[in-house]
């Protein structure tokens, strides 16, 4: 069976986060989430893999190429509008000669259990979850058949959640074909699914997904990366000097150099050719990717530090996101409670956490003793100067001084 993959998408709910890169190739738990998925999808053994990309979709190819190394094949539909999710199934149409196929989102993950169980089903079926229903589609299921699909209703309403799997076969083509722009000005696959049960010739089944993780805002990253962390084993492929201390779950990727006095505590992964300490805390639920250097006096918490990132001295990190190629000022903190104790407000979107630092985007550099407040969100290729406090939205490309 062929598995496509939607991944055309901009995510403009992940500024500043994909403001540089598509919403599947942000790094959770050591790799992208579309790699997550497509190493799911290889051990439920679907090996052919169409991707639908657009937004930044080079970046893309240049990561995954053919899919061998992964023991895949991949091949790759441009998306060039990002015009809805029935518009990226008929991009892939022409390159579709299954009777079956299996449709999935670029920018969730399931369980390698869960896809084998799906795709043994019968279609046209979805996969439905419970959870949070904030914005995503929610659908109205009776035993065994769907009723009624809402893409993101407005409040709540009850039901299920669309998880964002699909097995399908070509009958899809000519219900795709057939709908309008929804008020978002775009062609919603669910709406071609919502004409084939109001067609009422065939019923629309669905499958109870057990294990998903979904995406929608920056923060969701921490969420999802606690997640896939508690599930890690150990390893070490770098160097702990004598006097450095390891507790719990932690993988140490090869190259990487453990100082003495530093303390890992896991579950944490530390990717490779990093240079970690001396003296330097790295807490749980902490990810680092490769090329990162976390120096002396510095303390890092339940945090998603992305590739070439450098926090070199005397530096607080928690609850935080921080982008690629980022060098924080020796003395740089950044503040991850409210002193009111109340949950975190962003951008005005409530994101339901008590604790939340702050959202860097790539290549940002402070001064020494910048101090960031509590939710803030920095723009890609912005400058911060010595002494400087910043809170709120900062545009990229800002110079703050």
């Amino acid at each position: 069976m062929r598995a496509v993959i939607l991944a055309a998408g901009e995510g403009k709910r992940m500024h500043p986060i994909t403001l540089t890169r598509p919403k599947p190739l942000i790094p959770i738990g050591g790799r992208p989430i579309l790699e997550h998925l497509i190493i799911s999808l290889e051990k439920a053994g679907l090996k052919r893999i169409t991707i639908v990309i657009g937004y930044q979709a080079e970046k893309v190819r240049q990561y995954f190429g053919n899919g061998e190394k992964w023991e895949v094949r991949i091949e790759y539909v441009l998306q060039k509008e990002q015009l809805g999710t029935a518009h990226a199934i008929l991009q892939a149409h022409p390159y579709i000669k299954d009777d079956e196929f299996l449709v999935l989102n670029g920018d969730v993950m399931f369980s390698d259990e869960d896809l084998r169980e799906f795709i043994n089903g019968e279609p046209p079926m979805m996969g439905l979850s419970e959870g949070d229903e904030r914005d995503v589609g929610i659908v109205i299921a009776e035993e065994g058949e769907v009723k009624r699909i809402i893409e993101k209703p407005r409040g709540k309403i009850g039901g299920l959640i669309n998880a964002g799997i699909y097995l399908l076969d070509r009958e899809i083509f000519e219900y795709a074909c057939r709908i309008s722009p929804s008020p978002r000005g775009e062609y919603e696959l669910t709406d071609a699914l919502q004409i084939l049960v109001d067609k009422g010739g065939r019923k629309l089944g669905w499958r109870r997904i057990k294990r998903w993780f979904n995406l929608t805002y920056p923060w969701d990253i921490l969420k999802v990366n606690q997640n896939l962390l508690e599930e890690i084993g150990e390893e070490n492929l770098g160097k702990v000097e004598e006097g450095a201390h390891i507790k719990g779950k932690v993988k140490i990727g090869r190259g990487t150099r453990v100082r003495a006095g530093s303390y890992i505590e896991g579950p944490a992964i530390i990717g490779e050719e990093c240079d970690i300490g001396p003296n330097s805390y790295v807490r749980p639920f902490t990810s680092i990717g490769d090329g990162c250097h976390i120096g002396t006096f510095c303390e890092v918490k339940n945090s998603v530090i992305m590739k070439g990132t450098k926090i070199p001295h005397h530096n607080y990190v928690g609850d935080s996101i921080i982008g690629e190629n980022c060098n924080l000022g020796a003395g740089t903190k950044i503040a991850n409670l409210r002193l009111d104790k109340k949950n975190v407000v962003i951008d005005e979107v409530e994101t339901g956490l008590r604790k939340l630092g702050a959202i860097i985007g790539d290549k940002v550099e402070t001064g020494i003793n910048v101090s960031i407040d509590v939710g803030t969100l920095i723009g890609p290729d912005t400058f911060i100067g010595p002494g400087v406090m910043v809170a709120g939205k900062i545009e990229p490309g800002s110079r703050i001084v």
